[in-house]
């Protein structure tokens, strides 16, 4: 499996930005996908995560509940990081991870930068 994010970029606080990760190869094997964050000074936080098989449950970490939203396309393989109203603080590379049952792939990220 691969993973592809992009949509990141440089925004002012207050502003949006959707992000995008396809996931190409056997992804049929695919159970759970999640966007994950790492930033300068902070460690490595799990930001939403969405279930691809059995129904669409979907998990946020707390600090952006009610910010972002998380959504999947499964015709093209992909699921999407809405974000609004962005802080300083979201400042982070974004990745996505993907999960089977004994696999786990993660993309190399999109890097967003949130200006005050």
């Amino acid at each position: 499996v691969q993973l592809v994010e992009s949509g990141g970029g440089l925004v002012q606080a207050g502003e949006s930005l959707r992000l995008s990760c396809a996931a190409s190869g056997n992804t049929f094997k695919i159970n759970v996908m999640a966007w994950y964050r790492r930033g300068p000074e902070m460690e490595r936080e799990r930001v939403a995560g969405i279930s691809t098989s059995g129904g669409d449950m979907i998990s946020y970490g707390d600090s952006v509940k009610g910010r972002f939203t998380i959504s999947r396309d499964a015709a093209k393989n992909t699921i999407y990081l809405e974000m609004t109203n962005l802080k300083p603080e979201d400042t982070a590379l974004y990745y996505c991870n993907a999960y089977g049952i004994n696999d786990v792939w993660q993309g190399r990220g999109t890097q967003v930068t949130v200006s005050s």
